[in-house]
This record gives C-alpha cells, structure tokens and sequence, in this order.
C-alpha cells in the first residue's frame, strides 16, 4: 500500500465559481479540487465545504464510475474502506489535540445525494448539546449553506494538520 500524495493537496482557495463542485471525482483527478488533502491509494481525503463541525472531511472514490461501494472490485473495496478509515483516524488525532470537547467520530457512507463513492467522516462534540448523540442529518438544513461556518482561508491551520497527520499515518 502506498502512502498519501500531498502534493495534490489543494493549496488554492475555494473559488468563487466552484466549478469544481459539479464534478467532485473529476476536478480531484485533474489536481483541480482545491479542498483535496491528499491523494490515498483509492480515493482522495478532502476537507468538507462545511465546517460546523470542525474538522469535517470526505473521502471520495478516485473511480469516477463509483456510486457505490459494491461498484467496485472486492480489492478496491476495501482499498476504499482502509482510505477512509485513514482519514478518520486523522481527523480524530487532530481534533483531539485541538479540541478538549472532541468526543468520537462518526464515519458515514450514504449516498443518498450525491452520485459518487464518498464516506462522511464527522467529528463530534460535546458542545453539541442534544445533538451530540444522532446523527448528524438530525442538524437544520441551513447548516449546510451558513456562510459563517463555510470552508475559508480561515480553516488552513486546520488544513495543514490533517495533511501532515494523513502523511504521519502512512
């Protein structure tokens, strides 16, 4: 197994036409994607457009063609399975050094929306309140599009951490 490529990792900011967006797997294999992280050996460990749970990442199937895990071979399946798990492990390394309220994380592979192979990797938190133990699709839908808790210049600490822990955990 090879280790995570940073140099795919997206130095430039979210633009303001977000072209990317309407084809996620694509703009990642094209070095287009500017919330990659860094390239895993099946798919791409990406920083979510949302924040509001700080640390939230994706992890997307680098097969375009993938809209579910059963769409791939048994050995990229699990090839999938241990990027995401990678990624988890990350973002629960980095939220816990930043975070004395940090409490777990919740990994999610739906599908529901978007017509990709992704898996949702949540940090959550005890400030939560009566969130804390759902899911989080429990949360108001106009979190997903605030303003104030999008991705920005302002999450690129946050950014270098989870690469340089992503490199770490080769």
């Amino acid at each position: 197994m090879s280790g995570p490529d940073a140099s795919l990792a997206g130095s430039s900011p979210v633009t303001e036409t977000e072209d990317w967006k309407r084809d996620r797997v694509g703009s990642a294999l094209r070095g287009e994607n500017p919330t990659v992280l860094a390239r895993l050996d099946a798919g791409f460990a990406v920083i979510g457009d949302v924040q509001f749970l700080p640390g939230y990442c994706v992890f997307i199937s680098d097969d375009p063609g993938a809209d579910r895990l059963t769409d791939l071979p048994r050995e990229r399946r699990l090839a999938f399975l241990a990027g995401a798990e990678r990624l988890a492990e990350a973002v629960e390394n980095v939220c816990g050094r930043r975070a004395a309220d940090f409490r777990r994380i919740n990994l999610e592979i739906q599908g529901n929306h978007d017509a990709f192979l992704h898996a949702h990797v949540w940090p959550r938190y005890s400030w939560e309140g009566e969130f804390a133990d759902g899911p989080v699709g429990q949360y108001d839908a106009d979190r997903w599009s605030d303003p104030a808790t999008a991705l920005g210049v302002e999450h690129d600490s946050l950014r270098e951490e989870l690469v340089t822990e992503l490199l770490r955990l080769v």
